[in-house]
């Protein structure tokens, strides 16, 4: 009996490196390594956080005496890379280099490709991505965003929304292709995706949508220009308003859900009011999906972390009940989808494809 394809599944959150071990299909661990907030706010950017978050990794693996020498592959989330579609790419020196040069924008995600590549290329084990937060399946109509020079980008939690999508369709004795389905996903950001026939044909991205526990969202455009050049703030810390600083960190104070639901049960009416607006937010996003396919979506699924909240999904399941049935599928899947995507590059039955920087459409290759 051939021994079993063991896989290292790296997948960097805003304040936690998860890491998981998979031998085939069977899973050995999972760790959520934590990084506090107020530490992750000693570093100026996230790339500055590499070498603190690869130790962390393997402190861990050393702890649970695991010499990454026994590793077939790795698994790393992939990040927001341009020109990317669904599927595994293999992680090499041009993609590290795109991921800290040529990035679509400044996210932890980008770390993971990295540190894969530097635990296996010493060891000549291989190192991939798989279903990039940027991996793009919109439809061109969906493209179009009233700026020319400012089109739609397709950015999300990919992974674990099609993961759960795949799940959620399995459930309904439908096959992941034949389900109208519009998935939530609810974490440190969120974002909301349409998925019909197989592919995520629209999405409301973490920069256009709903305010999160960490991220501003959807906010008034121009004022935001206003503010821009208003001389009181530079760019990176426009930026870090934008994703990192807003949402519920910027009202709040803190980016945990459960210590704001806490002071909403004691009384806290402004703690209150932040949740609902969330919740309010999220199930906006769903009806604007939901008419991409005139309303005949099978079900509408909440995701992640947040999705934990009965607080939050029931007050978002009141407002869009009247769509479809909502499925509250609560945490993330995202390294058993890395894992099972690579795995199943390893047996054959999936293309890695090879990713080449470009700047037009013609010249991304395949292995």
């Amino acid at each position: 009996m051939p021994r079993p394809k063991r896989i290292l599944a790296i997948n960097p959150g805003s304040t936690s490196t998860k890491i998981g071990l998979f031998d085939d299909e069977s899973e050995v661990f999972k760790i959520s390594i934590e990084h506090p907030a107020s530490s992750i706010a000693e570093f100026p950017s996230v790339e500055a956080q590499y070498a603190m978050r690869k130790e962390a990794v393997l402190a861990c693996l050393k702890a649970r005496d695991l010499d990454p020498a026994t590793l077939d592959a790795l698994a790393a989330r992939g990040g927001p890379l341009p020109h990317l579609s669904g599927g595994a790419y293999r992680v090499d020196a041009a993609m590290v280099d795109a991921l800290r040069n040529g990035s679509l924008a400044e996210h932890v995600s980008n770390l993971a490709g990295m540190i894969a590549y530097d635990l296996g290329e010493a060891r000549g084990i291989p190192s991939y991505i798989y279903d990039a937060i940027s991996a793009d399946e919109l439809s061109e109509v969906a493209r179009i965003s009233g700026m020319p020079a400012l089109p739609r980008r397709s950015l999300c939690h990919v992974l674990n929304m099609r993961a759960v999508g795949r799940r959620v369709a399995q459930g309904m004795g439908k096959a992941y292709g034949e389900a109208n389905l519009v998935v939530a996903h609810l974490g440190g950001g969120i974002s909301i995706s349409l998925h019909r026939g197989g592919r995520m044909e629209d999405i409301v991205g973490d920069d256009e949508g709903p305010f999160s526990p960490e991220r501003a969202g959807r906010v008034p455009c121009r004022a935001l220009i206003d503010l821009c050049y208003s001389g009181r703030f530079d760019h990176q810390t426009m930026r870090r308003m934008l994703r990192g600083k807003g949402g519920l960190v910027a009202y709040a104070g803190t980016n945990d859900v459960a210590e704001v639901e806490s002071r909403a049960e004691a009384g806290d009416a402004e703690a209150a009011l932040l949740l609902e607006a969330m919740a309010y937010q999220v199930a906006k996003g769903i009806g604007e999906l939901a008419t991409v396919v005139r309303g005949r979506v099978d079900r509408i699924v909440l995701t992640g972390g947040i999705a934990r909240s009965k607080r939050i999904t029931s007050s978002i399941a009141e407002r869009v009940g009247f769509i479809s049935p909502v499925e509250v599928v609560p945490g993330e899947y995202e390294l058993e989808a890395l894992a099972l995507g690579v795995l199943r590059v390893l047996r054959g039955q999936e293309e890695a494809r090879v990713y080449a920087p470009r700047s037009d459409a013609g010249t991304e290759g395949k292995s």
